[in-house]
């Protein structure tokens, strides 16, 4: 990204709203350097979509915000993520602490196999809720537009539910231990159209309520959904702003290029 480019990314950005942001942040694996020198801000209360070829380092920056990429051997991470303002990978930050605030929803649905009411339930438990917890649950399950569905089937197994009901499951899950920031890998890259459609209409729901983080190889969906876009191509990011100006006026060729279908 040009200084240019940089400088009308940064000028698109609420000021003082970051909930999250990177600042210089490179990670290897190995000898491979995925991701190269990414400074990017994530507003709060609001969808940002990262968009890209495969393999471009969509997934190894998104496992980045909440150090999920500590369980990969060999990763090397430099450079800065701040959380609210402060280094997420400071020696006195507790990860698993860390992934309470900030929630992951992975590409494929995958529910405990337990009941519905378990799945909601456990991660309550093992996160220290002492007090009743169907009360819980239910908000839980109705946050994620799947109480009306359930609610007379929570003792039923969750994998008994269609592969849409279980990624709501899950979302449900990671909502009810109430995080700050929601990250979602793909989230409904297994699932049919009304599914999507169903998932994509909850993110815009609980935008009200959550930061989001979304990536996505659907072009379209990140412009049905999010506030933000960001461009990456081979680990570098090409351009960041407001989703319309990136899909009506991209200011980088490479943006133009991937958006109008030229490659990717």
């Amino acid at each position: 990204m040009s200084e240019a480019q940089a400088a009308q990314s940064a000028a698109e950005v609420p000021s003082g709203l970051a909930a999250l942001s990177t600042e210089g942040l490179n990670v290897w694996y190995g000898t491979s350097h995925a991701i190269q020198d990414v400074s990017l801000t994530f507003p709060e209360r609001s969808i940002t979509a990262i968009i890209g070829p495969s393999g471009c380092g969509k997934s190894t920056l998104l496992r980045c915000l909440n150090r999920m990429n500590d369980f990969i051997p060999g990763v090397r991470i430099t450079g800065r993520v701040a959380y609210r303002g402060e280094d997420i990978y400071a020696p006195d930050v507790d990860p698993v602490e860390l992934r309470r605030s900030i929630g992951m929803i992975f590409q494929k649905p995958n529910p405990f196999p337990k009941s519905i009411y378990e799945n909601i339930a456990f991660g309550l438990r093992i996160n220290g809720y002492r007090g009743d917890l169907l009360p819980r649950v239910e908000r839980s399950l109705r946050q994620a537009a799947l109480w009306d569905e359930v609610r007379d089937r929570l003792r039923d197994s969750a994998l008994a539910l269609s592969g849409g009901q279980q990624q709501r499951l899950c979302i449900a899950r990671a909502l009810a231990i109430e995080p700050d920031i929601l990250l979602m890998d793909e989230p409904c890259s297994a699932l049919d159209p009304t599914a999507t459609a169903r998932i994509e209409d909850l993110i815009t729901e609980l935008k009200a309520s959550y930061t989001i983080v979304i990536v996505t190889h659907n072009m379209q969906q990140a412009a049905r959904v999010s506030d933000y876009t960001a461009f990456m191509l081979n680990g570098r990011l090409i351009e960041f702003g407001p989703t319309e100006r990136i899909f009506t006026r991209p200011a980088d060729e490479r943006t133009e290029a991937y958006i109008t279908g030229r490659f990717g």
